[in-house]
């Protein structure tokens, strides 16, 4: 058997499927190529997967779109960053997220209701979704859950604002 290396591993497989759960359903299934794992985080990358265009009036994500999505196994947020077909980067959108599973060519990511845009130039830090976060009632249910996605959103924008979000990626 061989020693464990430093280096990053190399996919066994390409594809993978992105399943994106809230409140327990499943919100979106999609294919998605396998652009790295360290053990530590996912990469994947996949076309804008929802059917037509969902414009959030500061960007809009539409057909041809390609995310590079970055998950961890040990932080509660996924990173995605948006570009065009063409390639122009659009911005990143940030899920609060439970640590991401990947077992049997599934990526299986929980979503925690808030989210946080940055746009490409860095000159726009948003944080969506707080009402709904509030409405899900995690608190009351998992109040360990909540504390550690209040915390995940603050450290991600902390970063956005300080020094982008490229070095976490890099």
């Amino acid at each position: 058997m061989p020693a464990p290396s430093a280096e990053p591993r190399a996919p066994r497989s390409k594809g993978v499927v992105v399943v994106l759960t809230k409140a327990g359903r499943t919100k979106i299934r999609y294919p998605a190529e396998l652009v790295r794992d360290d053990g530590t985080r996912v990469t994947v990358r996949a076309p804008w997967a929802a059917p037509g265009v969902r414009d959030f009036g500061f960007v809009r994500f539409e057909p041809g779109d390609v995310f590079t999505e970055h998950y961890w196994r040990d932080r509660w947020f996924a990173v995605k960053e948006v570009r065009t077909g063409e390639g122009e980067l659009k911005g990143w959108y940030c899920d609060i997220t439970r640590p991401a599973v990947l077992a049997d060519g599934v990526l299986a990511v929980e979503d925690l209701d808030l989210d946080l845009w940055v746009s490409a130039d860095g000159s726009s830090v948003l944080r969506l979704d707080e009402d709904e976060f509030e409405a899900s009632g995690l608190a009351a249910r998992d109040p360990e859950a909540a504390g550690a996605a209040a915390e995940a959103l603050d450290e991600l924008e902390r970063l956005a604002r300080a020094e982008g979000l490229t070095a976490l990626l890099a």
